[in-house]
């Protein structure tokens, strides 16, 4: 069964930092999804020679993002630009933000700190106050949110199986098969025990805290 809604171009948003992910767990990831029917966005399916600004459009085009945080997720402005861009959406009750931490603890990335936040720390040191601070902004909010974690001795196979099924509860949850418009002014509660979420909202995030 394909979940999806027929007004949007785009199911599931991918942000994951490629060249630590995209020939591993990301590859096994869009496996699953393929098999499930989910719709995904990853950018490998973008055209080339289109401006990279692009992929801020296709996450405009989805109602799901998978923020996949790693150890060298924070190497890439790119990543960090599209959480910028995710968090808006997210604030705007537009976007529903999952964060999937991969072998990286949610605390390191929500205040910078071990590896994570050494290379943090790295690709800020060229970069504008300015910039550091949206990037930070969005660490903090989107990492505040209920996540997945993977650690070094959990199975991949059964995190991906984990991922793909909190999917389906999220889109049964929020209404996205009917294509109803859960975003809309009024907010109201997720009421599947399966599935705590809350209408995004940094201001208002319900994370167990790892």
């Amino acid at each position: 069964m394909t979940i999806f809604s027929p007004t949007q171009t785009h199911q599931v948003f991918l942000n994951y930092r490629g060249e630590q992910l995209r020939y591993n767990f990301v590859s096994h990831l869009i496996d699953a999804f393929e098999r499930h029917g989910i719709k995904f966005f990853v950018d490998k399916y973008e055209q080339r020679g289109k401006d990279l600004k692009n992929l801020f459009v296709r996450i405009e085009e989805s109602r799901i993002a998978l923020a996949i945080f790693s150890t060298r997720y924070a190497e890439s402005n790119w990543c960090m630009d599209e959480l910028v861009k995710m968090k808006k959406l997210a604030d705007k009750e537009k976007l529903q933000v999952i964060p999937i931490f991969y072998k990286v603890r949610a605390r390191d990335v929500r205040r910078q700190t071990g590896e994570f936040g050494d290379n943090f720390w790295t690709l800020a040191k060229a970069s504008s106050g300015d910039q550091i601070k949206k990037w930070k902004e969005a660490l903090e909010c989107i990492s505040d949110k209920m996540g997945l974690s993977l650690n070094d001795k959990s199975s991949e196979a059964d995190f991906v199986k984990e991922i793909v099924e909190e999917i389906h509860r999220v889109v049964a949850a929020i209404g996205l098969e009917d294509g109803e418009n859960i975003f809309g002014k009024k907010r109201r509660m997720v009421e599947d025990r399966n599935c705590p979420y809350e209408l995004p909202d940094c201001k208002r995030s319900k994370i167990k805290k790892l």
